[in-house]
């Protein structure tokens, strides 16, 4: 199926089984018996909020099925599923067994765009271990600076199907993609996309580091212009020549260093473009300075350049990757100054949840007091120890799994200080702050970068990085 073809299905009649209720079970539901579906949503859990879900739902006229997720409804023709169910549940083998077919929330949308009679948007498409929403958001940035009317949707918390079904009619949407919905999206077809890095992650769920690549890979399928990879990363432009693209589709390649032909890059503090000139053999396009990429640390300019060159694929203009960077603003908790106390700056990178997003983060500084810990999900630490070791200045340790990263620096900074606060309250982030405080010098960094989840203390990342932005903001108070 070729990037702007619209597959048609006729809904009416049809057996469907949507698998789970929740921000994409909901929505697919609804959309599917609009169209005439025969809809039963089942859903694992069977508690208030679920039945309340429910009964809105039942009163449509859906059927609900709550406290039984495993069991494949009789006559079920297709499976619609939230993303984050494992592919080895039972319904899925069920359905398997039976020969019907499985789609996420991506694949439904993209089989519904278009419909209505209108001009269905591309999409261009972003995955990565790391920096995906960022990416995206730079991404749309561009887009709308360059006069387009987009969005930023899919794993970013705004629905496709939202963005594919609502009244706004999209020129171009900027799509950001997880591995479990590229996993389930077996028919998309991209105008360009990227994938930013890969690192292990989710192997509980893919079941191997192949498993997870190939789904991140399965994002280049059928593009049309531009597959764009990390040149610093060998297993993305791997996954770009595993990929059956559209004939005249390209690899574009994204460096922190100075670019080659078909490549983006950075000479001289400045963003640049080797790809899309007229003679990317001895041609460079100036696209904007790293200054304007906020904040200018190292990955971040990677997520800038991979924005920028689905951005120049999609035929924008220098001008509007410069200014769509400049009016860029990231998301709390990734990288965010919060203040600075007596010579020494304090961040919250509260985002960095695992061990690749916290190296890229720890990378950004020259001398750090880092704040870790929290849930390791089987992660290992010692090569983001070494890695780190010349810049650490000190570490407060928090979290139920601190022993894990406190063992790394034993065997590999054995030099560095290292405090221990055995507790996982959510208060343990006061303390932390302060024992941070008195390890940092004049010109240090503070950096929260757990390279843990949170939920060992916290609800959510979101709410570790404020309880840490709180702790820094009521000391700048008191030294005020």
């Amino acid at each position: 199926m070729g990037s702007q073809e619209v597959s048609t299905v006729d809904w009416q009649g049809k057996h469907v089984t949507v698998a789970g209720l929740g921000v994409s079970g909901i929505p697919a539901a609804r959309a599917l018996h609009e169209r005439g579906a025969l809809v039963t949503v089942v859903n694992d859990g069977d508690d208030e909020r679920a039945r309340a879900q429910a009964a809105e739902l039942e009163a449509l006229g859906l059927t609900v099925r709550l406290g039984d997720g495993a069991t494949l409804p009789p006559s079920t023709e297709l499976v619609v599923t939230a993303p984050g169910w494992q592919p080895d549940k039972p319904l899925f083998l069920a359905a398997a067994e039976a020969g019907v077919p499985v789609w996420g929330d991506v694949e439904l949308a993209w089989r519904l765009r278009g419909t209505g009679g209108r001009e269905p948007a591309p999409w261009l498409a972003v995955t990565g271990t790391n920096g995906k929403t960022t990416t995206v958001r730079m991404l749309a940035s561009i887009l709308e600076a360059a006069g387009l009317r987009t969005a930023a949707v899919g794993n970013i918390g705004v629905s496709l199907l939202d963005a594919v079904l609502g009244e706004t009619e999209y020129d171009v949407l900027a799509v950001e993609l997880s591995s479990y919905q590229l996993h389930w999206a077996p028919s998309l077809r991209a105008h360009s996309a990227a994938v930013l890095n890969l690192a292990p992650d989710h192997l509980d769920w893919h079941g191997s580091m192949a498993a997870y690549a190939a789904d991140k890979g399965r994002v280049y399928e059928g593009n049309t212009v531009a597959c764009v990879y990390n040149a610093a990363d060998p297993a993305t432009e791997d996954l770009v020549r595993e990929a059956d693209v559209e004939e005249g589709c390209r690899a574009i390649g994204f460096t922190l260093g100075a670019p080659g032909p078909s490549q983006l890059g950075v000479v001289d503090g400045i963003l640049v473009d080797r790809a899309f000139v007229a003679n990317r053999q001895k041609q460079a396009q100036e696209l904007a300075e790293v200054t304007d990429v906020n904040p200018p640390a190292p990955h971040n300019i990677a997520n800038a350049l991979a924005a920028a060159a689905l951005a120049r694929a999609f035929g924008v203009e220098p001008a509007a990757v410069r200014d769509g960077l400049r009016a860029f603003r990231p998301d709390a908790h990734r990288i965010e100054h919060v203040a600075d106390i007596d010579e020494v700056a304090y961040v919250d990178d509260s985002k960095a949840t695992n061990t690749h997003a916290t190296e890229a983060s720890l990378a950004a500084y020259d001398s750090i007091v880092w704040i870790a810990g929290g849930l390791a999900k089987g992660a290992t630490f010692d090569e983001l120890v070494t890695g780190a070791a010349k810049r650490l200045r000190g570490v407060v340790l928090i979290g139920a799994d601190r022993a894990l990263i406190r063992e790394a620096l034993t065997r590999h900074a054995p030099e560095v200080p290292v405090v221990d606060l055995d507790r996982t309250d959510t208060g343990a982030m006061s303390e932390a702050v302060a024992r941070a405080a008195e390890l940092a010098r004049p010109g240090d960094t503070v950096l929260l970068a757990p390279a843990c989840a949170s939920m060992d203390m916290f609800t959510n990342y979101n709410k570790r990085g404020e309880a840490f932005a709180d702790a820094v903001r009521a000391r700048a108070d008191e030294s005020a």
